[in-house]
């Protein structure tokens, strides 16, 4: 009896790869959602707390990043690191996903816009939390992957557009929030006018290869716009027309 057993294990084992494979990816979820616990830890001096929100922690444990990756960093998707996407562009270290959904602030019933699609990860990461994501990229390539994952995800709160995201997309203004994905010396002013009052931006300002820092950028009731350094960061920059 005990040999039939271990034979059985063994053909469960070898016919059934996709079981396996979704509980080690379960795992590596885990242990990256650790690390940005360890990561939120070491920065508390620079972002003010030592917990990121609960429910931002429960999407980074929710969102499939391996599903939103190309085939070949597939295994390492999990790696508390950014990684390249193609086309000279890369998907963000999860904290920065983490720490960047926290810092604006979202719930339920937000709108938020995001500039920057690339993977598709952080959109995903923000419609579990809110009512609708609206994400830009200029990419083609990666837009349109971007787009067909997402779907694929069954995530019909997120809707995708090819452009130049300097510009936002003020059809659909104004936003709760916008989350910048790619590094600019300044805000652009289409954003911050799309910005909702009390809503917040939050964007890696400065230049490619210097030095950039992670601010969030709030408009308060009366339209009047602060900046709050957060932390130092490193982009790929916003491309398009200005």
């Amino acid at each position: 009896m005990k040999i039939t057993f271990i034979l059985l294990n063994l053909f469960m084992g070898i016919f059934s790869p996709g079981v396996n494979a979704a509980d080690d990816y379960s795992r590596q979820r885990q242990q990256m959602v650790a690390d940005i616990q360890d990561m939120v830890s070491d920065t508390r001096n620079y972002i003010g707390k030592a917990a990121l929100d609960d429910r931002v922690m429960a999407a980074m444990r929710k969102v499939l990043r391996h599903e939103l990756v190309p085939d070949a960093i597939k295994p390492h998707a999990y790696i508390n690191s950014a990684m390249p996407i193609g086309e000279n562009q890369t998907i963000s270290q999860p904290y920065i996903v983490a720490l960047m959904t926290d810092l604006a602030a979202v719930d339920q019933n937000s709108k938020v816009l995001e500039i920057g699609t690339g993977s598709g990860y952080q959109a995903a990461v923000l419609a579990e939390l809110v009512d609708h994501v609206y994400t830009i990229e200029i990419v083609e390539i990666l837009g349109r992957r971007a787009e067909k994952d997402l779907q694929h995800l069954g995530y019909e709160n997120i809707t995708v557009r090819i452009g130049d995201g300097y510009h936002g997309w003020p059809e659909h203004a104004p936003f709760d929030a916008i989350l910048v994905t790619a590094a600019i010396e300044h805000a652009p002013e289409a954003l911050i006018d799309q910005l909702k009052p009390g809503g917040k931006m939050v964007i890696p300002l400065g230049r490619q290869h210097s030095a950039q820092t992670l601010t969030v950028i709030e408009k308060n009731p009366e339209g009047k716009i602060s900046y709050h350094e957060i932390l130092p960061v490193g982009f790929v920059p916003l491309t398009g027309d200005r």
